[in-house]
């Protein structure tokens, strides 16, 4: 198997669908979506203390409540907005916390089977409540303060209920999935 990153011989990708957020696309029999001008997405961890900072809000595809990290969109409104002051920003949007410490911890691919989408995932850190939260324009988001301690068993409580979970937490629970007992 070739040790580059690229393959050479991929033929050229053909716009089946461009709208504001996502564009469609084909490049020979694979379909996937991407981001216009490649934006990806800030995805936050947010650590107040021996807790994390979770969203639930709706998610269209789903038709259901999902619980996940605050995220959003580099550069929707500013092109050349940095990881960091995206992050900044969506954190105060959705949560109302805002950080002293933001740490990029890299990029990573979000479901490369299916789309071109990446995020780059971050720290916030030494959080202080400035307002309410809950997104902009319909976005209706609530803020969940989970003692790191009882993630799983939030998380496992609301999967009863219904909500759908996002993956990205999965950077908070592997160790618990270890075996590992580092938030007791």
């Amino acid at each position: 198997m070739s040790q580059n990153s690229e393959k050479t011989s991929l033929p050229e990708a053909e716009t089946l669908y461009s709208g504001k957020f996502i564009i469609l696309k084909r490049r020979g029999t694979w379909e996937y979506a991407s981001r216009p001008r490649n934006m990806g997405a800030a995805v936050i961890i947010a650590l107040d203390g021996d807790s994390v900072i979770l969203v639930e809000q709706q998610r269209i595809p789903f038709g259901k409540n999902t619980i996940e990290l605050p995220a959003g969109l580099i550069g929707d409104s500013d092109s050349n907005e940095s990881v960091e002051t995206a992050a900044a920003r969506e954190l105060i949007e959705e949560t109302g916390y805002q950080a002293d410490s933001i740490d990029s911890l890299g990029q990573f691919a979000a479901s490369p089977g299916m789309t071109s989408e990446s995020f780059f995932l971050v720290r916030a850190r030494n959080l202080k409540k400035i307002s309410d939260g809950g997104g902009v324009d319909d976005e209706d988001i609530t803020v969940h303060r989970v003692k790191l301690s009882e993630l799983q068993r939030f998380l496992e409580q609301k999967r009863q209920e219904g909500f759908v979970i996002d993956s990205k937490l999965l950077l908070l629970l592997g160790p618990v999935f270890l075996g590992l007992s580092v938030f007791e």
